[in-house]
């Protein structure tokens, strides 16, 4: 790992007007700057909105001085919106200020049109004119090389995580940071929050064997952190060895965020970052029971409660019942039978289950994950594994393993604590909210 790097800042005031940016230079070194926000006419000057005020409001309030004389490029999907549901991308389209010539998109897409493992392609934005590129399932060189063709300056990032290791927008983060570096590009990171709290990072870390777009590097299953610490963190500990050199990096952190904080404290608008992510209360389920993509059980996929309800052909409430018999902590289970629109089962009416989750502060997602997935395998005669795709997950094979042995969930979780409080140690030098 490198070196241990000091904390740079401070957590600024809610009320406060300042965004801060915090420049990562090619040697690894860190340095913080305060820019105050310049009165403008054009979309910025004073920040307004809710409580928390995110790393673009604080670019736009500061009149883009970061961007300034460069040729933008920016990675985003729906989710890059103001406070009054705006796009980032038309805002910053009809801006004189900001030279913005390209747009990238993630998995789904730009517009967010394409089901998980799809993207939109290449395709002029109908609404600004402007050029979109796909990054889906495009790293190192490749995409280095579609930076380099953009003809951009400066690759912006600003997506909504959920604050899980499996949702592939951090690793879109991580393989843009090695790109740009790989293309010599300067890298700019706007700050959003983790809807399911930064308090902690819990599950199994990353076994490197087991890397994939679903986990590029070894984090935590649930790593507690939002998309400028992470970025922090990837600069600092992966993307020198990936390219050779660290990313030119600068992020614009939020201001009123707190690591408590889930999403419906921040006052901003919640905006699906996927089609199967509804809500911020899908995402907090969503970090333990995707686990069940690697399965032949549903994952909720084709209902209205994805990764809440979970179910598959002959299981009944004798599920729910052996699940409630754990006692987790914040979390009720309910018998359910629901018959998903698309995905598996597609049509057919199964059985299963629903979580409730009554108390989001001692619920833990991947706890409760590993426990369905113990008493799935236990009263579920045609439980099947989709092993490789649950390994990916999962970042190892010892979970599944350890099932398949017997194991019960005390044990299982035991076995990555070491591997986590190492993580823990790690993360915490990247951290910049209190």
């Amino acid at each position: 790992m490198a070196l241990s790097r000091r904390v740079l800042l401070g957590h600024l005031a809610a009320t406060g007007a300042a965004a801060t940016a915090v420049t990562t230079g090619p040697g690894g070194s860190a340095q913080a700057a305060v820019r105050r926000a310049a009165p403008s006419s054009e979309g910025g000057g004073r920040v307004t909105g809710g409580r928390v005020h995110t790393g673009f409001d604080h670019l736009a309030a500061d009149g883009y001085r970061l961007l300034d004389g460069h040729r933008i490029g920016i990675v985003t999907n729906p989710t890059g919106v103001t406070h009054d549901v705006r796009h980032i991308v038309d805002v910053m389209h009809a801006d004189r200020r900001v030279r913005l010539t390209a747009v990238f998109g993630p998995e789904h897409g730009f517009r967010g049109t394409a089901q998980a493992g799809g993207s939109e392609g290449r395709y002029d934005d109908p609404a600004t004119g402007l050029p979109v590129y796909d990054t889906y399932d495009k790293s190192g060189r490749e995409l280095a090389d579609i930076f380099t063709a953009s003809g951009v300056d400066t690759v912006v990032f600003d997506i909504q995580d959920v604050g899980a290791r499996f949702y592939t927008y951090i690793w879109t983060l991580y393989d843009c940071m090695v790109a740009a570096a790989l293309a010599g590009k300067r890298f700019v990171v706007l700050d959003r929050p983790n809807p399911v709290t930064g308090r902690t990072a819990t599950g199994p870390v990353l076994d490197r064997r087991y890397a994939s777009f679903v986990g590029r590097e070894p984090i935590a299953q649930t790593h507690g952190m939002t998309v400028v610490e992470l970025a922090l963190l990837f600069n600092g500990e992966f993307v020198p060895a990936a390219a050779g050199r660290p990313v030119a990096l600068e992020t614009v952190t939020m201001t009123g965020w707190h690591r408590t904080d889930f999403f419906d404290a921040t006052g901003l608008p919640w905006v699906p970052p996927s089609p199967n992510m509804p809500t911020a209360d899908t995402a907090l389920a969503y970090a333990g029971t995707c686990l069940f993509e690697g399965t032949n059980l549903s994952e909720g996929r084709g209902t209205t409660r994805p990764f809440e309800l979970l179910g598959a052909d002959g299981l009944d409430r004798r599920w729910a019942e052996a699940a409630t018999e754990l006692a987790l902590p914040g979390v009720h289970f309910r018998e359910a039978y629901f018959a998903p629109t698309f995905s598996k089962f597609q049509g057919k009416t199964i059985g299963g289950l629903q979580l409730h989750v009554h108390d989001r502060t001692t619920f833990d997602p991947v706890r409760t994950g590993i426990a369905l997935l113990v008493t799935a395998r236990r009263r579920y005669p045609g439980f099947t594994w989709l092993t490789a795709h649950f390994d990916h997950l999962a970042g190892t094979d010892t979970v599944r393993k350890m099932i398949d042995a017997g194991a019960g969930v005390e044990e299982i979780v035991g076995a990555w604590r070491a591997g986590l409080r190492d993580f823990r140690a790690v993360r915490g030098r990247y951290l910049r909210y209190r």
